[in-house]
C-alpha cells in the first residue's frame, strides 16, 4: 500500500496561499457542490408545498417539512456507505467523482417538470451522491499534508471557507431564480453548479492531487469483492422488490416510511455505542470515555434538531409570516438560507482567535456544549416574541428571523467544531473512524426525529411549538452544565 509520505511527496506543496495546489482543486469542487446542494435546498421546501398553479407540487406543508427532515437524515446516514466504498472498493478520488455525477443527475431530474415520482428519484440520487462525496472529499484534504505539517489546520479552515462561500451565494442566486422565475430553472442552475465542480475536479486532480485519494486503504480481494458485490446486489434487489410490493399493497405509506427512518435514527447510534462498549478491543479508560460521550451525543442531537429546522420550519416562516418588503424593495424568502453560512464566515475566525487567547482558561467541552444548547434554545424562544406581541395574523419584521439565525450560529460555533475535536479524543482506538461516523449521525438522528416533530408546526400554534422546543433545549443545556464535573471525570483526562 502507498505510504502517507509517498502521497504527500506526489502533491505540489506550494501554490495556493502557501498550501498544496491540491487544496485549490478540492476548495472549488466543494464550493460548487455546496452551491448545488444549498441552492436546491433553498427552494426545495417551497417547490413541494407551493400550489400547482405556482409551479409547485401542492403538498401539505406538514408533509413537505417531514420530507425535508427525512431527506437531511438520509443524506448524513449515507455517508457511512460512502466511507466504506472508498475504503474497500474505489479510493476517495473516484468515490468523490461518482458521487458528484449522481448529485448532478439528481438536480437534472428536478430541472424537468414532473410529479412526486421524479422528486423521489432526484432525492435518492442526491442522497447517495452526497454520501459518496461529502465525507471523502474531506479525507483527501487530509491526504495533502503530512501528520506533522503545521499548515494542516489552516488548510482545513480554508477548505471550510469554500464550503460556506458556496452555501452563502447559492440561495441568493438559485433562490431568486427559482422563486421569481421558475423552480425547474433554479434546479437546473444547481445542476450546472455541480457540473462546474466536476469539471474543475477532473481538470485539476491529475496535476494537483498526485496520489492523494487514489489508492484503496483496505481493498477487498478479487474473490471477496465478487462475493460482496453479489450480496449487495441481491440485497438491493430484495429491498426494491419488497418495497414495491409493500407500496402496492398500501402497507408502506409515507407515514410508515418516515416513522421507520425516525426509529433507525435512534437504533443505529444506540447499536454503535453498545458494540463499541462491549468490544474486547475497548479498554477500561475508553469505556469510561464512551459513557461520557453519550450526554454529548444527546446534546448534539438536540442542537441539530433546532439548527436543521432553518431549511424547513423557518423557511416556511420566512415565506408566510415575515414582511418581505424593506422600503420599496422586496426580499426573497430563500435569501434567509444564506444567513447561516454568512454568520459562520464572519464569526468562525473570531471564535478560533478567542479559544487561542483563553488557552487553558477556556470552558471545558461539556460546558461549551451546554452554552451551544443555550443559544439554540434562545434562537427558538425569540421567535415567540413577535407572535406574543402582535398575534399570528400580522406579518413580522425580518430582523426576528435574522436574530434567530444569528443565535443558532453562535451555538453551532460553540458545539460543532468542538464536537469534531472531542470525538477524535474520546474515540476508542479500535473504532476511531466509526466514532467519527457516529458524530455525523447526531445530525442524521436529529433530523430523523424532526420528521415527526415538524408535523406539529403551524402559524397558529407557533408560540407553543417554538416555546416547547426552546425550553427543552435550555433545560437540557442546564442539566449538562450541572453534570459537567461528573462528565469530565468520566472523560479520563480529556478536557
Amino acid at each position: 500500500m502507498v505510504s502517507r509520505e509517498e502521497v504527500v511527496k506526489s502533491v505540489p506543496q506550494k501554490g495556493f496561499f502557501g498550501h498544496p495546489k491540491g487544496l485549490l482543486s478540492l476548495f472549488f469542487t466543494e464550493f460548487w457542490e455546496r452551491f448545488s446542494y444549498y441552492g436546491m435546498r433553498a427552494i426545495f421546501i417551497y417547490y413541494m408545498y407551493y400550489e400547482v398553479t405556482a409551479g409547485g407540487l401542492g403538498m401539505e406543508r406538514s408533509t413537505a417539512n417531514s420530507i425535508m427532515a427525512i431527506y437531511g437524515s438520509l443524506v448524513y446516514m449515507s455517508g457511512i456507505i460512502g466511507g466504506w466504498i472508498a475504503d474497500r472498493l474505489l479510493g476517495t478520488t473516484k468515490t468523490v467523482f461518482y458521487g458528484g455525477v449522481l448529485i448532478m443527475f439528481g438536480h437534472i431530474v428536478l430541472a424537468f417538470p414532473g410529479g412526486t415520482t421524479p422528486l423521489f428519484i432526484s432525492m435518492a440520487l442526491i442522497i447517495i451522491g452526497t454520501g459518496l462525496l461529502k465525507p471523502n472529499v474531506s479525507s483527501i484534504v487530509g491526504d495533502l499534508y503530512s501528520e506533522s505539517d503545521v499548515r494542516r489546520d489552516s488548510g482545513f479552515s480554508i477548505f471550510y471557507m469554500g464550503i460556506n462561500m458556496g452555501a452563502f451565494i447559492a440561495p441568493l442566486i438559485v433562490g431568486t431564480v427559482g422563486l421569481e422565475y421558475n423552480f425547474h430553472l433554479g434546479f437546473g442552475l444547481a445542476a450546472v453548479g455541480m457540473a462546474i465542480g466536476l469539471i474543475v475536479f477532473l481538470i485539476t486532480k491529475k496535476k494537483y492531487l498526485g496520489l492523494a485519494g487514489s489508492f484503496v486503504p483496505n481493498p477487498l480481494g478479487k474473490e471477496e469483492r465478487k462475493k460482496v458485490i453479489t450480496r449487495i446486489g441481491i440485497a438491493v434487489l430484495v429491498v426494491l422488490i419488497v418495497g414495491f410490493i409493500l407500496v402496492q399493497q398500501g402497507i408502506m405509506t409515507f407515514d410508515v416510511f418516515t416513522m421507520t427512518v425516525s426509529i433507525l435514527g435512534i437504533v443505529i447510534p444506540t447499536l454503535y455505542f453498545i458494540v463499541m462498549y462491549r468490544s474486547e478491543k475497548t479498554t477500561a479508560d475508553e469505556k469510561s470515555r464512551l459513557l461520557a460521550y453519550i450526554p454529548l451525543f444527546v446534546a448534539a442531537m438536540m442542537f441539530w434538531a433546532i439548527q436543521e429546522q432553518g431549511s424547513s420550519i423557518l423557511a416556511q416562516y420566512a415565506d408566510e409570516r415575515v414582511d418581505l418588503m424593506i422600503g420599496s424593495f422586496e426580499i426573497s424568502p430563500a435569501w434567509f438560507q444564506s444567513l447561516n453560512p454568512l454568520f459562520i464566515i464572519a464569526f468562525a475566525p473570531v471564535f478560533a482567535w478567542f479559544w487561542v487567547k483563553l488557552g487553558d482558561r477556556q470552558p471545558s467541552t461539556p460546558k461549551k456544549f451546554a452554552y451551544g444548547l443555550f443559544f439554540a434554545g434562545l434562537s427558538f424562544i425569540v421567535m415567540i416574541i413577535p407572535a406574543y406581541v402582535n398575534g399570528t395574523e400580522s406579518l413580522v419584521s425580518p430582523w426576528w428571523l435574522v436574530l434567530s439565525f444569528f443565535l443558532v450560529v453562535l451555538g453551532e460555533l460553540l458545539l460543532s467544531p468542538v464536537g469534531l475535536s472531542t470525538t477524535t479524543k474520546l474515540a476508542p482506538a479500535a473504532f476511531a473512524a466509526q466514532t467519527m461516523s457516529l458524530w455525523f449521525l447526531t445530525s442524521a438522528s436529529a433530523q430523523a426525529i424532526n420528521a415527526q416533530v415538524v408535523k406539529f408546526y403551524s402559524p397558529e400554534n407557533e408560540i407553543l411549538y417554538f416555546g416547547v422546543i426552546g425550553v427543552i433545549a435550555l433545560g437540557l443545556g442546564f442539566v449538562l452544565f450541572i453534570f459537567t464535573p461528573l462528565i469530565q471525570k468520566y472523560m479520563r483526562g480529556v478536557r
